[in-house]
């Protein structure tokens, strides 16, 4: 075992090292964040983006499509895809690059307080005047952007996706247990005790990942006080033992011990609640648009393909946002290195932006701008149609995932208390002064 460890560690370090290496930014700090049209000629060279993307994923696929187009027009050009699609060990090969001043020309990054370090300190370019400076500003859809930006409303980052979370469900199995789709979340615990009485199982999570089940947390503040709750909150300036606070831990304490998610849900992956749900045996499913090729085409099982629809984030009484305000990520944003942002960074940029929305729209997803219509594949049942009108129709208020938003000693924390709460290993007056303790002690260190 000790062996094993040793050899994984000498391996990251080597990776590391060749990250370092083959990165062309430069020591020092940052360069002229506002500067966004450099002065000179484009001269030609490798340049580097620091992705946390699936390699087989859209935007990749795109993207090495327009950079090999680039590349014909520019010989000498070439894009170095550096992809690490795990976002911890992502995390960490950032944050490293980032305190040895070697971040490359693009990189991935969320609105975290590090970025806004870093953007504080000048090393990223300010993404608002640079789309404003390329004419395509007003080409984005407000929520994309608006998933990008800080706290403070600055914008550093580019958006490439756009995405929209539903609770997707089972007609047929809702009908079975004399059911109806759910006015309001607090119905859904009474829902679940409905489905299981008929034997079905209510909800199908990905418990592994831990990032679903964090998502439930989120919908309860986000309806009784918007998005201000998690904005103190991670900064200890609010508490569990708030009202919001109050309610979405008991709400998910509810839902544990109405056995809304699966028998053994913390140690079922992706692709199993995935599975439960698309063979019948699930009653809902929440996850976002980026599965329509799975849940609105027919690639779906006939035997279900029918039943399946899907509806949005149910509201409470005096609710605080409305029905058409939910989970509406643009994915992690590219922010551009400042300090190696020249005209020939400019210039690609500009050409992969004003080529990638079609280019997306394309492939059947939905793209971050307005300016493109959404290809529905061939394949498609009329649900993906429904799917992608949805985003016409959004409000102004974003929920934001709160893995997002919380310092990463919290959230670790956080995940692992959910697991505790929703099984029924710790009380809601347990989960709460624990998770207050650890926003007390971790917070003030990470966004002083």
């Amino acid at each position: 075992m000790k062996k094993s460890f040793r050899t994984a560690a000498v391996a990251a370090a080597v990776s590391l090292a060749l990250v370092l290496a083959g990165c062309s930014g430069s020591a020092g700090g940052g360069g002229n964040a506002s500067n966004v049209d450099p002065s000179g000629k484009i001269v030609p060279r490798q340049i580097s983006w620091l992705l946390s993307r699936p390699a087989d994923g859209g935007v990749i696929t795109v993207m090495k499509q327009i950079a090999a187009e680039y590349a014909k027009k520019h010989p000498g050009f070439s894009l170095n895809l550096i992809t690490t699609p795990d976002r911890p060990s992502y995390i960490q090969k950032y944050e490293t690059l980032a305190a040895a001043n070697k971040l490359p020309e693009l990189f991935d990054t969320d609105a975290t307080p590090f970025a806004q370090k870093l953007a504080k300190q000048g090393k990223m370019v300010d993404v608002s005047k640079l789309l404003k400076s390329l004419g395509i500003y007003n080409n984005y859809r407000p929520a994309a952007l608006n998933y990008q930006r800080f706290d403070d409303g600055s914008l550093y980052m580019v958006p490439f996706e756009f995405q929209m979370e539903f609770f997707w469900y089972n007609k047929a199995l809702l009908q079975k247990a004399g059911l109806s789709v759910p006015t309001s979340l607090d119905d859904i615990p009474a829902m679940c005790t409905a489905l299981r009485k008929v034997g079905i199982t209510p909800i199908a999570l990905d418990g592994q990942d831990q990032w679903p089940l964090e998502r439930y947390i989120a919908y309860q503040p986000f309806r009784v006080s918007g998005p201000s709750y998690v904005q103190n909150l991670k900064k200890a300036q609010a508490k569990f033992t708030d009202p919001a606070g109050q309610k979405t831990v008991n709400w998910l304490s509810q839902l544990g011990s109405s056995q809304c998610f699966e028998t053994g849900f913390s140690s079922q992956g992706y692709s199993d609640a995935q599975a439960l749900f698309t063979s019948g045996k699930a009653a809902m499913y929440n996850i976002g648009t980026w599965e329509l090729a799975s849940l609105a085409t027919d690639k779906l099982d006939p035997a279900v393909r029918d039943n399946v629809d899907y509806f949005t984030l149910p509201t409470i009484a005096k609710s605080e946002t409305a029905a058409n305000e939910y989970v509406s990520p643009s994915g992690i944003g590219m922010a551009v290195n400042s300090k190696t942002f020249d005209p020939l960074v400019r210039d690609f940029v500009k050409f992969a932006l004003d080529k990638y929305p079609a280019a997306i729209a394309a492939t059947g997803a939905l793209s971050p701008t307005t300016n493109v219509t959404t290809t529905i594949p061939a394949n498609a049942t009329p649900l993906y149609q429904k799917a992608v009108d949805q985003a016409n129709n959004l409000g102004t208020k974003l929920a934001m995932p709160w893995d997002t938003q919380l310092d990463p000693t919290t959230n670790t924390r956080l995940q692992q208390e959910l697991v505790l709460l929703v099984q029924g290993n710790v009380k809601p007056d347990e989960f709460t002064k624990t998770m207050d303790d650890a926003i007390a002690q971790n917070a003030p260190k990470f966004f002083k």
